[in-house]
């Protein structure tokens, strides 16, 4: 299998999440590869990958198209397509997608050899829990 320098659809890796139909691409199991994870992911009309951390990781999240409530910390903006949010390591962050269309997007995180635990959920941990009262609900 390595070294393998292209991914064909027919060889990308497609997992169904609770958030989103991912289509990974690049991973250290894809790819002979220990800096970087390109995963494209599909998420729904009212769908979300709620509040969660990479402590171990940086992500940058890039809108194809649809848009996206993207939460970095306690900031969130409208994302839409060609635009992007860079995640530090360790911080809390949240996808969002109120609106009627499917977002999709590219999550690029890096380093894929990374220490575990690759993700946390921070979901139910104020203030997290809370803090989109008043915004579209999202599951």
């Amino acid at each position: 299998m390595f070294p393998r320098r292209f991914v064909t659809a027919a060889e990308k890796m497609d997992i169904t999440s609770p958030w989103t139909v991912e289509e990974w691409l690049c991973r250290g199991d894809i790819v002979d590869n220990k800096q970087l994870m390109l995963v494209r992911a599909n998420m729904e009309p009212g769908r979300c990958h709620p509040f969660h951390t990479h402590p171990t990781r940086e992500e940058i999240i890039y809108i194809i198209s649809g848009r996206a409530e993207q939460w970095v910390g306690r900031e969130h903006r409208i994302l839409g397509p060609g635009e992007m949010a860079f995640i530090p390591m360790g911080e809390p962050h949240g996808t969002f997608n109120p609106f009627r269309e499917r977002l999709v997007f590219l999550a690029i995180l890096s380093p894929s050899d990374a220490a575990e635990p690759g993700i946390v959920d921070i979901s139910t941990e104020e203030p997290w829990a809370s803090i989109r009262a008043g915004f579209p609900p999202c599951t």
